[in-house]
Formats: structure tokens, C-alpha cells, sequence
């Protein structure tokens, strides 16, 4: 026992991994060193685009490397250094820490709505070094460290000093890197005073310890508008409780991405009974690709007529079969707030797709329902298209675009006509809607290859 505390503990490992010293000089030295920078600032601002690359260079060879190709090319394409220029990607390009030191000239000079370093293989004290400058500089309003897993204590650290105090950075991608102890702590630590409304976790294994103490601070958040949990193996015990608890406290949170994990049917019954908590909050829940079936529906059906701010749904890559949306017709029928409801790959045939139509003829709102990859044919898409002569909401009808085989050839051609159908009424509802938009589609509502039904934009009036 050293008698340290934690606090102090993780003091002095920050101290003997950069060899830093606090010191404090007298009160004339902090004035002047502060109009100095002020100064220095000032000058920067004042520089041109060739002073800023020909002071890159120069910073290059001080610390003995050579100027990235990547990063020139980008500065020659800037037109105003007064101005946040819109990227600096060095996504994949390996920078070690001279490299990093170097790239302070052209920080100091150019701040940018995006900054990739996505796979730049950062080491701890390069990484820790360039997010000081970021904080420092306020350079980046957009900030993507996904793919770099040796950033180390110090560098998680530094990641968390830059998401407590930034002014401007209000969007970070981490993922593709696990969340280890250290890390998930500085993340956790941060949330609860940054002011970052968009976070990206996917694939960082988050399942377990660093889940429980994520959801710790985000339920105290309130800044944070969407979150991105996709590929991390969330199961449907622990973890799923642990969702259901951030969905019972955190009524800030819009958008909530659990695409891609294990979640089943046991933990959507935890997340439905979450869900009748949010009264103004969660705007988009996408579960696709979670090991759902149609018994999860039965969940799902008793919290829908209750859901006030819910509108985005994504079902997609689960084994719903036409039970499953039976099951959830009637609420789907009593919902009011739902204007997309993805369905893709859900394992629906004709009669899934008669269901379908009995709730579109009834509904008032909904604007986008995406079937595609399912075993629709003549017979479900002529429920659809008489849907829509009834339906006045729907904008977007998503299916395949290749036509399927039936048991007799004429019916092939019936699909043709039929798919061209529901396009023209889809477009017949968009003009009548006389400029309302289509809302963006969530992230795995977009992600088939296949030919989407879409619209042209439209202008306002």
C-alpha cells in the first residue's frame, strides 16, 4: 500500500508517461506569456496559404520527417484560411510522433469542420499530443480517431481533457477499437459535461464492464443526441438492461443505433418496457440484424400505441415472418408517430405483405417502408398498390428492383406493372404533399444494393 489514491495514482502515471512538471511562474510571466500567444495567435491567423505550407515544411524538417504528401495536397486546396476549411484527412496514413508535432503550423493556422485520422496507427504520446492541439486550437468540429488502438492511457486521457473542454466539437467517431477499462473511464468521465451531440462506438467491444460505465454518465448526459452502438456484441441479459436503464433516465437521447448485435428477444422485452419511459426523447431506434423473431413482436406490440415521439423504426435482418407482423398490426394501425418502418430481409412473403397493406390503408402518417429482400410477389405488390390508392402519407416504397420467379410466366410481367404502379402512386402522394420532405433514411435503411424507389427532391415553394 503506497497510500495514494486513485486520483493520485493516475496523476503521477500521467507524469511518468510524458515527464511533465506543474510549476507556477510569478503573475508578471503568465501575463506576458498570455499576450505573447495572443500574439502568436494573431500572426497565424494573418498568414497565407504558402507562409502556412512553407512553415509545415520547415516544422517537418526540425523534427526529422518528411511532409505528407496527403496533407499538402489537401492545404493547396483551401481557398480561405479565415475560414473552417471542410476536411483534413489523414485517415490511414501512419503518424508516429515527430510527425504529429510537425503538423502544429498547420494547425495553429487552419481550423476544419472535419478532422480523419481514422487508421493513422497513433501512438500514445503522438496521440496525446495531437489532442492537445486540437483543444488548444479548437480545430476540429467533426473529429474521427476510429481504428487506432495503441493510443494508450495518455491518449484517452488527453481524448477526454479535449471532450470536457472544447468549445466547437460536437461530433467524435471512435470505433474499431476495444474499449478497454482506462478507456471506457475517460470516455464516461467526459460525457458528463461535453457538449458532443453525435458519438460513434461501433465495434469497440462494448459488452459488459465498459457498457455498464458508458450508460453510467449518459444517463446523467444531457447533450448527447445520437449514439451508434452497432457490431458489439450487446447481448440480450446484461447488456440489454443496461440499455433499457440509459432509456429510463436519458430523455435527451434522439437517435439510438443497436444494429448488428445480440440483443434477441429477451432483451427487446427489456428495451420495449424502457421505451414507455420516453415521452419526448428517442426518435429513432434501429434494431436490425439482432437475432429478433416473431416472438419479440408481442414486446414491441404493447409499447407501440403508447410511443408519442418514435419515428423511425428498423427492423431489418431479423426473422419476423408474417406472424411477426401480424402480431404487430393492430399497433402499428393505433401508432401515430411512426413514419419509417424498415422491414428488409425479415423473412416476408405475400401474405406478410397483405398485412402490410391493411396497415397502410389505415395509416395517416407513415412516409417510407422498406421491404426489400423479402419474397414478395405479383400477388403482395397488388395489396401494396391498392393500399396506396387509399394511403395518402407514403412517399417511399423500398423494393427489390429485380423481378422474382412465379409459378406461371404472365405473372413475371404482372410484377413489372405492378412495381411501376406503386412508384407513380408513391409519387402522386409526393406532389400532393406539395413540398414536404422525405426525412433521411437511418443508416441501415440504405445499406441493400438493390435499386431503392426513390423520389426526386423537391423544392419548396
Amino acid at each position: 500500500m503506497t497510500g495514494h489514491s486513485e486520483e493520485d495514482t493516475t496523476s503521477l502515471s500521467v507524469k511518468e508517461g510524458r515527464e511533465k512538471r506543474v510549476s507556477f511562474p510569478p503573475d508578471e510571466e503568465v501575463v506576458s506569456d498570455f499576450v505573447e500567444s495572443r500574439v502568436q495567435l494573431q500572426e497565424a491567423d494573418s498568414l497565407s496559404l504558402t507562409d502556412i505550407i512553407l512553415a509545415y515544411k520547415q516544422s517537418c524538417e526540425k523534427h526529422h520527417v518528411k511532409p505528407n504528401p496527403k496533407a499538402l495536397d489537401q492545404l493547396k486546396q483551401i481557398t480561405c484560411v479565415t475560414d473552417r476549411a471542410r476536411c483534413f484527412d489523414l485517415s490511414g496514413e501512419r503518424l508516429d510522433y515527430c510527425s504529429c508535432e510537425s503538423l502544429e503550423e498547420i494547425l495553429k493556422s487552419v481550423k476544419f469542420d472535419f478532422i480523419s485520422l481514422q487508421g493513422a496507427e497513433l501512438e500514445e504520446n503522438g496521440a496525446s499530443s495531437l489532442l492537445d492541439m486540437f483543444l488548444y486550437y479548437e480545430s476540429a468540429t467533426h473529429l474521427d480517431m476510429s481504428s487506432n488502438s495503441g493510443m494508450g492511457f495518455s491518449g484517452w486521457l488527453s481524448l477526454s481533457h479535449l471532450l470536457r473542454q472544447s468549445g466547437c466539437l460536437w461530433r467524435l467517431d471512435a470505433c474499431n477499437m476495444p474499449m478497454v477499462d482506462y478507456a471506457a473511464q475517460a470516455l464516461s468521465k467526459a460525457l458528463l459535461t461535453s457538449r458532443l451531440t453525435v458519438l460513434h462506438l461501433e465495434n469497440t467491444c462494448l459488452s459488459g464492464k465498459p457498457l455498464f460505465t458508458l450508460v453510467g454518465a449518459l444517463k446523467r448526459n444531457i447533450t448527447l443526441q445520437e449514439l451508434y452502438l452497432s457490431e458489439n456484441n450487446l447481448n440480450g441479459c446484461q447488456d440489454s438492461m443496461q440499455l433499457a436503464d440509459l432509456l429510463k433516465y436519458n430523455s435527451t437521447l434522439r437517435t439510438l443505433d443497436l444494429s448488428n448485435n445480440t440483443t434477441s428477444d429477451s432483451g427487446l422485452e427489456e428495451i420495449c418496457d424502457a421505451l414507455s419511459f420516453q415521452k419526448t426523447g428517442l426518435r429513432t431506434l434501429i434494431l436490425s440484424n439482432n437475432h429478433i423473431t416473431h416472438l419479440g413482436m408481442s414486446h414491441l406490440q404493447n409499447v407501440l400505441p403508447c410511443l408519442k415521439t418514435l419515428e423511425t423504426l428498423n427492423l431489418g435482418k431479423n426473422n419476423l415472418e408474417n406472424r411477426g407482423i401480424h402480431t404487430l398490426k393492430e399497433s402499428l394501425m393505433i401508432n401515430r408517430s411512426l413514419l419509417q418502418l424498415g422491414l428488409a430481409a425479415t423473412g416476408i412473403t405475400c401474405e406478410g405483405a397483405v398485412t402490410l397493406a391493411e396497415i397502410l390503408a389505415e395509416s395517416p402518417q407513415i412516409q417510407r417502408l422498406d421491404v426489400r429482400q423479402n419474397q414478395v410477389l405479383a400477388g403482395g405488390l397488388m395489396a401494396l398498390s391498392l393500399a396506396l390508392k387509399i394511403n395518402r402519407s407514403l412517399i417511399r416504397l423500398d423494393l427489390d428492383e429485380h423481378l422474382k420467379e412465379e409459378k406461371e410466366d404472365f405473372l413475371v410481367e404482372t410484377q413489372k406493372t405492378l412495381l411501376s404502379r406503386i412508384s407513380d402512386l408513391c409519387v402522386v402522394n409526393a406532389t400532393a404533399a406539395k413540398g414536404t420532405a422525405l426525412l433521411p433514411a437511418p443508416p441501415d435503411l440504405a445499406d441493400c444494393a438493390e435499386t431503392t424507389y426513390s423520389l426526386p427532391t423537391q423544392t419548396a415553394e
